[in-house]
């Protein structure tokens, strides 16, 4: 059985092979992770360190 590969969407929660991610542009800290999807519809995520929200 071949084990899931990709990474899980910070906004959506989902696992995708189709993403970019960046650090935190509030703290740096914590590694963000957006789907495709996501990004296009400006679904937002937050920062589970400092709290910061983006879209």
């Amino acid at each position: 059985m071949a084990k899931a590969q990709g990474k899980i969407c910070s906004s959506c929660g989902k696992l995708t092979d189709r993403y970019v991610a960046f650090k935190c542009p509030a703290c740096g800290e914590e590694l963000m992770t957006r789907c495709d999807e996501c990004r296009e519809t400006h679904t937002k995520y937050k920062c589970s360190k400092c709290g910061f929200e983006g879209p």
